[in-house]
């Protein structure tokens, strides 16, 4: 039978209001303050299908049909770090390369479950270009996916990244990318994103802002759960931008609605890689808003951080349903992580688990080992740590193709200029 998309409704996380979906919605144009829209499905029980790779989870995502190559994560009960660590219920939700337990992503990180869910979510007949902007992970996912399925692309990264471009194949010329000058950072790729999809021919992919791209990210804790028979006690992940975290939590709320699965009691820890620590320091500071961070000191900080993904200046953090209000209802907390610890629990991850991680994923494992020292959870809960890459070893076997990219532009260039530059490389 063929898919035919799936059907929800969007509710306004800040004032309760429930709406229709439009082409691409992004936020309720009635909220009286920056808030996030989340997808109620008609479908309120957890059913996954019979269908292939992520789209397993087709009845919580919100996508009109189906992408080919697609994979979904895979989770398995630890023994090896489990042990380390003393913990008697770990398990372990992995998005990467490790055909040994049956993960096959290709670009072997998790940012391969938002992809297939945002392209999936976009018009049938739509004629606009798509617009990323990402630190590395995210545009290695979505140059392989609209690749697989010729869908035009434009990815701004910055150029001090442009080592994350690789491929097992070629890609399609509907990829383009454009990246912002070396001793750039994230921040400046999301400007250059910006301006290039305020012209009416491109879209912007939207960020945490699109429910595709939080539900995508979510199935790993669909994953977690198909093999727990519950919802996790406690849930641990790295952060650029708080966003899988957020998705974790939202379907840990449609888990708990569904009523099979136990009470949403999960506790979200949260992490990143210090000193790029924004979102660590505005929450030990008790602050809903953002600490002050020049973008001067956030390059800074991006350079010295070895999980160089985790260096968002613009998270959703903030915003009503973002990483905070998630942190303040699920009673949970934060970690900083250290680049030296970092390399400890990546080499310990590796030696027992089999799995060469990439250093965010290590990030996430490192303050795991954090929580169990200071006594946050406890040896017989059942814990989801959210491993969200690795296997680049094994991937690389078969030998990679490098993307440069097709343009490198400053992000101060008016938009008018950039957005001509771009049509070039379409246009060639």
């Amino acid at each position: 039978m063929k898919f035919k998309g799936t059907n929800y409704k969007l509710v306004n996380v800040a004032t309760g209001r429930v709406f229709d979906d439009g082409e691409w919605t992004l936020a309720d144009p009635q909220s009286p303050k920056p808030s996030l829209v989340r997808a109620i499905y008609e479908n309120k029980k957890f059913e996954p299908t019979t269908m292939r790779g992520l789209y397993r989870y087709a009845g919580w995502l919100p996508i009109k049909r189906t992408l080919k190559n697609s994979h979904a994560p895979v989770t398995y009960k630890s023994t090896g770090i489990a042990k380390i660590l003393g913990l008697e219920n770990l398990y372990i939700t992995f998005s990467g390369y490790a055909p040994k337990i049956g993960a096959k992503m290709e670009t072997c990180s998790f940012k391969e479950t938002e992809a297939y869910s945002i392209c999936a979510r976009l018009p049938k007949n739509n004629k606009k270009i798509l617009v990323v902007s990402s630190a590395g992970n995210t545009a290695r996912a979505f140059a392989k996916v609209c690749s697989d399925n010729k869908i035009p692309i434009v990815i701004t990264i910055p150029e001090d990244n442009k080592l994350d471009l690789w491929f097992t194949k070629k890609l399609d010329p509907c990829v383009k990318v454009v990246a912002a000058p070396r001793g750039c950072d994230y921040f400046d790729a999301i400007t250059i994103g910006d301006k290039l999809a305020s012209d009416p021919g491109y879209m912007a992919e939207g960020g945490a802002k699109n429910i595709a791209r939080r539900d995508g990210m979510g199935t790993t804790i669909l994953s977690a759960v198909e093999v727990i028979g519950r919802i996790p006690d406690a849930y641990f992940q790295a952060v650029g931008s708080g966003t899988g975290a957020i998705a974790a939590w939202e379907n840990a709320e449609r888990l708990a609605a569904d009523g099979r699965f136990g009470k949403n009691n999960m506790r979200v820890y949260a992490s990143q890689n210090a000193p790029f620590t924004l979102m660590y320091d505005s929450w030990k500071a008790g602050s809903r808003d953002l600490v002050d961070l020049s973008p001067e000191e956030g390059r800074r900080q991006a350079e010295l951080i070895l999980a160089k993904v985790l260096s968002n200046r613009k998270p959703p953090y903030s915003i009503a349903g973002g990483l905070y209000d998630v942190l303040k209802w699920s009673k949970g907390d934060m970690f900083k992580v250290t680049n030296e610890e970092m390399i400890k629990w990546l080499q310990l991850f590796f030696a027992y688990e089999g799995i060469d991680l990439y250093p965010a994923a290590a990030v996430t494992v490192a303050s795991l080992a954090q929580a169990v020292a200071e006594g946050k959870v406890k040896k017989d809960e059942v814990i989801m740590l959210n491993v969200t890459g690795g296997g680049a070893i094994k991937a690389g076997e078969k030998g990679y193709v490098h993307k440069e990219p097709d343009l490198v532009i400053s992000p101060d260039t008016p938009k008018e200029e950039i957005i001509a530059a771009v049509e070039k490389l379409f246009h060639k």
